[in-house]
Parts: C-alpha cells; structure tokens; sequence
C-alpha cells in the first residue's frame, strides 16, 4: 500500500477513534454492498460475509447499484470493484459523492496500480484491497467502514437537529445568533438593530434557549459545525 494511503487511513482511524465516544459501542453488525459483475466472485464473497454475520446485497454493475441506492438509515458499506462495466468504481465513488451519499466504500480489485489507489483514497475511499484479500484483513475493513458509517451518520443527525433548531429563531432573534457568533457585544447588537439593550438581552437568552446550550463557546461552535459562522461571515 502506498505510504500516503496507510497515512491517510491511520487518519481516519485515529478519528474514528476519537468520535466513537460521542456515539458509544454499536451491535449493529450492518449490510454490505458488493459491486462486482463478476458472478461467481460475488457470490462466494457474499457467502463468506453471510458467514461472517453481515447483512449483503450484490450489484453486477455500478448503475444497479444506483437505482437500487442503500438506505442510510442502518450502516453499511460499499464493497467496489475498480473495471466493472459502464461506470468504474472510481466513476461510482464520484457519482455517490456527488449525491451526497455518506456510504464507506472499500476498493477490491485485482489490477491494483498506485495512481488509482491514492486517487481514490484521497477522493474519501475507506481502503483499497487487492484481490486475493485474506477473510481477516477483508473483515477488518468492512468492520472500520461500518463504524465509519455509524459515526458519520450519528453526526449527521446530530448537526439536522441543530440546524432545525436555527430554523425555528425568528428573524429577529436569527439577527442576534448571527451578530453574538461574530462576538458582537449586547450594546453593540442593540445599536446595529436600533433595539434596547434589555431587549438584545431577551432575545439573547431566547437564543441560547432554543439553540439549547449553555455558553457562547456552545453557540460558537455549534454555528460553526453547521456552517451557519461561514455564511453570517460573507454576509458582514
């Protein structure tokens, strides 16, 4: 494996390790795509993960996996061939990518070359496994990938209820979050609005209320993870 792929990867697990806390342990064993238009390949694979307590389903090419796109509600995780018929996996990844699907995709293949491992490592791949793969380095990846997609999807939800939680201020109180996340002080805030600074001070506490935290590092850094400090900023 090239040295900027195992690097890449012992980031990912390192924050891997870092957000599992957030989510705690998972019995989930979860559902594996396998992409492959080889069939006898696929069906062995798919017995062998069968065996191993996963949920699988095949695809013999890119497209049907497309129309029949895995639900993000369970974790799972993309097993992909690179040389599959009409799109490639690099294709796929790109597609899904495009979409904005969270799924973790392993590569396996058997023409491995180091111009498409790093290329696809660097575009979000989980890993790039070569054809033959032992059951127990194909097993430990589909294991990180799958705690991948839990971590993923739980942040993910985390930052909708947040988000949610910015679209139920009112105007008037969204004009507050936006001028206190850019550190603006009460009076400050009172004299761009032409309000007084007992009223900033009601629709502060709304905010804080509503956004459900306790500190203006909280507010801060929730606005942030949503992206909500980018826009007020190009907004200023």
């Amino acid at each position: 494996m090239p040295e900027r792929t195992h690097k890449g990867n012992i980031l990912r697990l390192q924050l891997l390790d870092t957000l599992r806390p957030l989510f705690g342990e998972s019995s989930v064993q979860g559902c594996v795509h396998i992409v492959d238009d080889d069939a006898s390949f696929a069906t062995a694979m798919e017995r062998r993960l069968k065996h191993a307590g996963y949920d699988v389903a095949t695809h013999a090419s890119a497209q049907h996996l497309l129309d029949h796109l895995p639900s993000e509600s369970i974790p799972n995780c993309i097993l992909l061939d690179v040389r599959i018929p009409g799109l490639s996996g690099p294709e796929l990844q790109a597609r899904l990518s495009e979409l904005g699907s969270m799924l973790p995709i392993i590569f396996l293949t058997g023409y491995p070359d180091i111009r498409t491992t790093v290329t696809a490592i660097k575009a979000g791949a989980d890993d790039f496994l070569t054809k033959p793969v032992s059951s127990d380095v194909l097993l430990r990846a589909i294991e990180r990938a799958i705690e991948h997609h839990e971590v993923t999807r739980g942040l993910k939800s985390k930052l909708d209820m947040v988000r949610a939680h910015v679209a139920a201020l009112t105007p008037r109180e969204r004009q507050v979050f936006e001028l206190v996340i850019r550190g603006k002080q009460n009076k400050q805030i009172a004299f761009a609005l032409g309000a007084t600074v007992r009223t900033i001070k009601a629709h502060r506490h709304r905010v804080m209320e509503k956004m459900q935290v306790q500190s203006l590092a909280e507010l801060v850094a929730l606005a942030e993870r949503t992206g909500v400090m980018s826009d007020s900023e190009h907004s200023a």
